[in-house]
């Protein structure tokens, strides 16, 4: 009997993973930042190079994100893949270049973010062709990115990491190579940059047709779902946050829905 309970324990879990399709929010217990350093974002977070022992730079992943992701956030793979040289570089130059808690917050933010943006890319690429990153074994699980001499998942970096930076913005600034997706951002993210980009981030994904918004309506997109507790801290509520930058203001009081989430290939 007892067993039977637990199969059918087990059962309703993978049904909730399945259903709600968020990108690891069930499947990173026992995730960890494996010693990495998150410093925190205080109350602003100003663009700015000047306050950090490192300045990284990311111009070789901003050169083929210009030529390889459209405005709209839609990728070319199969341009990504004739350049998997240059990505490979990229990749091995973040490899060696470990933050520390002399960085300062803007060039771990820039860092993490990119570093999670380029590797989801290689994935895409090390299983092409693929209808959804949901196809490919262990996506978010597996220790697939090296820092130094740190080997962790890109789901250990979204919420060991990123998530403990107190930015919700970046949500809107990683990418899982999907249709339902914040778009992935045709530059890359830099210290220099880092407040604007996630500002312009945030606008263009709430703004989006991945949100239908009215006055008296509110259905968005399922990552207000998954990641509430990230968007309503400080007693905070979800349509307030919304509305900090939604160019219709919805009502408080406003019932809201979620959307369906599209895993399909972000795909030119």
């Amino acid at each position: 009997m007892k067993k039977s309970k637990n199969i059918i324990l087990i059962l309703v879990v993978g049904a909730l993973y399945f259903t709600t399709g968020a990108c690891n929010l069930i499947s990173s217990a026992g995730l960890s930042s494996k010693g990495l350093p998150t410093n925190e974002v205080s109350e602003e977070l100003p663009s700015t190079t000047a306050n950090s022992e490192v300045n990284v730079d990311h111009s070789e992943w901003n050169t083929l994100l210009k030529k390889h992701v459209s405005k709209e956030g839609l990728v070319d793979y199969k341009g990504f893949m004739k350049d998997r040289e240059q990505l490979n570089a990229y990749l091995a130059k973040l490899a060696k270049l470990k933050p520390t808690d002399n960085w300062s917050v803007q060039e771990q933010l820039a860092y993490y973010i990119n570093i999670y943006n380029a590797y989801t890319v290689d994935l895409i690429l090390n299983n092409y062709p693929t209808r959804s990153i949901k196809n490919i074994d262990g996506n978010w699980t597996k220790d697939i990115v090296t820092i130094g001499d740190v080997e962790i998942s890109l789901g250990g970096i979204e919420n060991s990491i990123l998530r403990k930076m107190n930015e919700p913005r970046i949500h809107f600034a990683i990418n899982c190579a999907s249709i339902s997706c914040p778009k992935l951002m045709n530059e890359a993210y830099t210290a220099a940059k880092i407040n604007e980009q996630l500002d312009r981030a945030a606008k263009d994904f709430i703004n989006s047709d991945k949100n239908e918004i009215s006055k008296n309506s509110a259905k968005l997109s399922s990552i207000f779902d998954w990641y509430k507790k990230d968007f309503t801290v400080d007693g905070t509520t979800l349509i307030a946050y919304i509305n900090k930058y939604s160019n219709v203001k919805v009502d408080a009081g406003t019932t809201i829905t979620y959307k369906d989430y599209n895993w399909n290939l972000n795909e030119q």
